[in-house]
């Protein structure tokens, strides 16, 4: 399977939705103290993140 740029950034962009979307959930449903607020903070970093890869795909 070949593999180009824009396929692995698509990837990287699945999975750092996946993982941010799991650490909210985490941090909402798992965790209702301070920790929680770490949990979702992360969470909304891995989104930010996913979104810049997700901007990156085509221009590299």
């Amino acid at each position: 399977m070949g593999m180009n740029k824009n396929t692995v950034l698509g990837w990287a962009t699945f999975i750092m939705v996946l993982m941010g979307l799991l650490l909210i959930g985490l941090g909402v449903f798992r965790y209702s103290d301070v920790s929680g607020w770490g949990f979702g903070a992360v969470g909304v970093g891995f989104l930010a993140n996913a979104w810049v890869f997700n901007a990156l795909k085509g221009r590299v």
